[in-house]
């Protein structure tokens, strides 16, 4: 007889999910009420208000979509995006990738700008492209690459986009509350997150936001949206402001609960701190990691703290050391994707999992791991090299 489901409690250290704060769990398990319940309208209110402190933008239209990151992504192509249309691509890992599928998906043409694997995007490619392209309505890129742990310059791509009266579609699913994202400052056009990241919420929720210039392209459309449950036309009327609203869907009460307090823990911590703690934590685990041996695959100018990837040294067999740390040790981390498959490890530090206590179990688990299959690495007291790092 099958038996009710009780899963063990890991340390999430992979590219998400992450962490979920103790805090988030129990809000799930508060009452479920009605999804157009007075109350929860107001709470549906107080998200939007946390998502825009979240992305730093005052966007009328920033709510999350009840689906996860994939489902945003999503989102913003199939509203702003028709048939026909040329979009530039920008492509530096796995989440490029899917953009471009999303583009031809609408029946438009997508234009790759491609930049290495490891690498963040580049605005001169990105200019040339334009100048190559002059029919192109819409710039596509990744701020922060899951796939490697690369950061694109965000501002600086959007202005070249802007040149050329190109709106931006930004993949911030990683980045928001663990880098720099401001929404407003940027001009960034349209964004799309997730909850499973930087947030250390449950999977399952997508925050978005468009400004007013994607809203009128959204709304002056020549075609109907392909997608009936992400149209956004549709979407408002739910999100919209003030106690009435028209039903679109059953939104999913409870993941709201948590969404609505991973945010208020961000409130409460303050972005610069939450981010400044990201690169604290990041700094003791390249030490740890270092003194094992390994290396980075991003260059440190534009390295992601909180997504930290790792050539593979020879010799190791990249599942079976996964394995160990999942069994031995309850610890996750995550392998390469694409091109990276069985070359690197992608080692999370997001959100709630961003603590010292997780940074020390990880570095002292890979090292004992390691060590137990005789692979040879630079000096064996990683926790002296990580605790130094912390200033101990």
């Amino acid at each position: 007889m099958t038996a009710s489901f009780y899963p063990p409690q890991r340390t999430l250290m992979g590219p998400g999910p992450s962490d979920v704060s103790p805090r988030v769990l129990s809000a799930m398990a508060r009452p479920t009420i009605g999804h157009l319940d007075p109350l929860f309208v107001a709470m549906m209110d107080e998200v939007k208000q946390l998502l825009q402190y979240a992305f730093q933008t005052k966007n009328t239209l920033t709510i999350p979509v009840s689906a996860p990151g994939s489902a945003g992504m999503e989102t913003c192509f199939v509203n702003l995006i028709e048939a026909g249309d040329t979009v530039i691509v920008c492509q530096n890992g796995v989440f490029g990738l899917r953009m471009q599928e999303n583009v031809e998906r609408c029946g438009a043409k997508a234009v790759l700008v491609q930049d290495e694997w490891g690498r963040a995007c580049d605005p001169q490619k990105l200019e040339d492209a334009l100048k190559a392209n002059p029919d192109a309505r819409f710039v596509a890129f990744v701020h922060a690459e899951t796939s490697t742990g690369a950061s694109t310059d965000v501002k600086a791509m959007c202005e070249v986009a802007h040149r050329y009266d190109c709106l931006t579609i930004v993949d911030a699913v990683t980045s928001l509350g663990g880098s720099p994202l401001d929404v407003d400052d940027w001009d960034v056009d349209a964004v799309y997150s997730g909850t499973q990241k930087c947030l250390s919420c449950t999977p399952g929720l997508s925050p978005i936001s468009f400004n007013e210039v994607a809203l009128d392209v959204i709304k002056h459309r020549k075609t109907k949206v392909q997608s009936w449950f992400l149209d956004l036309n549709l979407v408002m009327a739910y999100w919209g402001e003030g106690a009435k609203r028209a039903y679109h869907h059953t939104a999913p009460v409870n993941a709201l609960y948590a969404l609505h307090e991973s945010l208020l823990i961000l409130k409460e911590e303050g972005l610069e701190q939450a981010w400044a703690r990201h690169q604290t934590h990041h700094q003791a685990l390249k030490a740890g990691l270092e003194s094992l041996g390994l290396n980075f695959v991003v260059p440190e100018s534009e390295r992601l703290p909180q997504l930290n990837a790792v050539r593979i040294p020879d010799g190791v067999n990249d599942a079976q050391v996964r394995a160990m740390l999942l069994q031995d040790y309850q610890l996750e981390i995550g392998a390469g994707l694409g091109v990276m498959a069985g070359k690197v490890w992608r080692i999370g530090l997001m959100g709630y999992a961003c603590r010292k206590d997780n940074v020390l179990t990880c570095v002292l688990a890979l090292s004992e791991v390691l060590g137990r299959l005789h692979i040879p690495f630079a000096h064996k007291d990683v926790m002296a090299a990580t605790l130094a790092a912390y200033g101990e």
